[in-house]
Formats: structure tokens, sequence, C-alpha cells
């Protein structure tokens, strides 16, 4: 299988969602949505801290995607299988963060996403079984994005207009 028929789509979605949905023609988000890393931005280390009945940190949620997206990008970068011997549960540790912690997980965050995104947008040769995982990185990343979101309300997107 071939990626030459997502290479636009896929590379399109993925910045809808991190880097935020233009005025017209946005496909997950309301028009006008900042997306996930601009919405980071408005955190601070205490809301990035928080958790919703002792569930994960917002922090811990950063953590898990960089952690994610930088095993994609190893696999994108050639190495054969990445996700092998992936520590998973790691990210999930991070609970509070001071300011500085909390910089270093969005620059983190920020590497590993725009990384991401040039993979997205060059056509490669995969299997079902890897279309399947760049496939999923979108939706995977939107779960995220919308979970962060019922923690710390002050990060949600615009309501719909029409």
């Amino acid at each position: 299988m071939h990626t030459t028929d997502l290479h636009r789509s896929l590379p399109s979605l993925f910045s809808e969602l991190v880097f935020g949905a233009p005025e017209t023609g946005a496909y997950i988000l309301n028009r006008g949505d900042p997306g996930l890393l601009k919405s980071l931005d408005r955190l601070s280390a205490q809301d990035a801290s928080r958790s919703s009945q002792g569930g994960a940190t917002v922090a811990a949620h950063v953590a898990h995607l960089a952690f994610g997206l930088s095993l994609l990008n190893r696999w994108a970068g050639g190495e054969a299988n990445p996700f092998a011997d992936a520590n998973w549960g790691k990210a999930w540790q991070v609970g509070e963060v001071d300011e500085t912690e909390w910089a270093g997980l969005k620059r983190e965050l920020q590497g590993e996403v725009e990384r991401w995104h040039r993979a997205l947008q060059s056509e490669r040769a995969v299997s079902g079984m890897e279309l399947d995982g760049v496939i999923g990185s979108i939706a995977h990343l939107a779960y995220h994005l919308g979970a962060i979101r019922q923690v710390v309300a002050e990060v949600r997107g615009p309501k719909a207009n029409d």
C-alpha cells in the first residue's frame, strides 16, 4: 500500500488538531479553534497539574502524546519497531509540574508534532497495519485533545456557530 492518496489529507487533519482550524474548511474542530498547541499555551503549570476525578493530569496527557509521537517519528525515520519495548506507563506518572517542567513538556510536544507533521507529508510505502497506525495517530491525538479539554474547561475551543 502507498500513502500517495493520503499525503494531503493526513497532514491537513493533523495540522487542524495541533495548529488550529481555519475559518473555512475545518473538518474536525469548529472554525477558529486554536488547536492543541495554542490551547496548551493558555495553561499555567498549576492548570497542567490538574486532573479530573483522580484521572491523569493534563501534563501526563502531554507527556503521553509526546512519547507516542516520538515513537512514530523514530519509525518514520527508519527504525524497524520502536514500539517493541516502549514504556507507555511512564508518561502517565507525570503529576504536578512547575513552570519550567511545563514549558519543557510543551516544547517536547511541539518538536514531536512538527516532526510527525513533516513525516505525514512524505509519501511512503506502508503495510496495512502501519497505515492503521498512521491514521490512528490522528484519532489518538483528537481523543487526548478532547480529554484535556474535559479536565480544564479554559482550553475548550469555540462552540459551533452554525
